[in-house]
């Protein structure tokens, strides 16, 4: 096998990366109000991450009702489109490939975003978790989620709707794909998972029932803008807002021979991350390469060691950095030159606020004296 580097260029269907590293989607909560209209500064800070092989957005709502998080980009309006062109254009215009993820956050949601005040979600069963909520004095605070209401059939169906017209909106502003974000506890994992699908339609039981959400959006999705340009993201092993469920691997590798299948372009595998999480399982990543011959992404904190064994191994094919990437807009020149990475100098600055902590991280340079 030839050695397979992290700064190869690579083919992800007919999209040529300059390289193996991916941006991964991080939420930093910056659109323009009222309207969750992407800004030009958003479009500053994706165009200095452009060395990236592929950037993949900040999760963008779908509609209204998919919003969980106060100051989150949507997908669904001639202005978002307009504000997200400014990003597109600007990626492009520095040599860059961007996608948008797309999100639905289901029942990780506050009542003030929800028409009638209630998130919706397979099951009517209250997440374990919080939320971002700025009030009215421009506070951010964490508050908890409320108890959802159950999906009706036809509510799923809009739903889905509104996936492959959010899809289309991506295309429109000049997106190269998208990715549908399937995992960390957001609307597609609560289907996925039995801890929070206590369904008995044909949504829920099964194992196949359970993976059939996820199905029908991408197959919305890649009928109305081809399979080469869409892919998802999953989180097997994401234990935390109630979402411990054991068999979800077995529906993960399901949703994967389903997405082989159709064709679609990826998928991206988020670890979990937190300093002593757990190692993702030798026979999990082999049976997930053995399903899905298409491009496999990986998100967790990765090592350049780590990286250099998985692609030794033919296990993974690109790497996606988040936190890097805040405070190293050159983070693949500085992963090439075995350059010091620089930190988050303040992390009251990861969520909303103005450029501080945004687009003011330097570029490394060499001192020459």
């Amino acid at each position: 096998m030839e050695n397979r580097t992290l700064f190869d260029s690579y083919y992800l269907k007919a999209l040529s990366l300059k390289n193996r590293i991916v941006m991964a989607p991080m939420t930093r909560a910056r659109a323009l109000q009222p309207g969750n209209v992407p800004s030009a500064l958003m479009a500053a800070y994706y165009q200095q991450r452009a060395s990236a092989g592929l950037i993949i957005t900040e999760a963008t709502q779908i509609s209204p009702q998919g919003q969980g998080y106060s100051w989150t980009p949507g997908l669904h309006s001639a202005e978002q489109v307009e504000g997200w062109r400014l990003s597109t254009e600007a990626v492009h215009r520095a040599g860059g490939i961007i996608f948008s993820q797309l999100w639905h956050v289901g029942r990780m949601s506050y009542a003030g975003f929800q028409e009638d005040g209630k998130p919706v979600a397979p099951s009517a069963l209250a997440p374990d978790a919080q939320v971002w909520v700025v009030d009215e004095q421009g506070e951010g605070h964490m508050v908890d989620c409320p108890e959802p209401r159950a999906l009706e059939p036809a509510d799923i169906q809009q739903i889905i709707a509104d996936y492959r017209q959010a899809a289309l909106n991506a295309i429109n502003a000049g997106f190269d794909g998208i990715e549908v974000h399937g995992g960390n506890g957001y609307l597609i994992d609560q289907f996925l998972r039995r801890t929070s699908n206590k369904r008995t339609d044909e949504y829920g039981g099964s194992l196949a029932n359970r993976i059939r959400f996820a199905q029908e959006v991408l197959e919305a999705i890649s009928d109305a803008i081809g399979t080469t340009r869409t892919g998802i993201r999953l989180s097997p092993f994401i234990t935390q807002r109630g979402m411990n469920d054991p068999q979800v691997i077995e529906a993960i590798l399901a949703l994967a021979a389903w997405c082989e299948k159709k064709g679609i372009a990826y998928i991206h595998l988020a670890e979990a991350d937190w300093d002593d999480a757990p190692q993702v399982p030798a026979e999990f990543r082999q049976r997930l390469r053995a399903t899905f011959s298409g491009t496999l992404i990986v998100a967790g904190n990765y090592t350049q060691d780590k990286v250099d064994k998985l692609l030794k191994a033919g296990l993974a094919d690109l790497f996606a950095f988040g936190r890097p990437f805040i405070a190293n807009p050159d983070l693949p020149y500085r992963l090439r030159n075995s350059l010091p990475l620089a930190t988050v100098s303040n992390p009251a600055t990861l969520f909303g606020g103005s450029s501080a902590g945004y687009t003011d991280y330097p570029f490394y340079k060499i001192d020459e004296a």
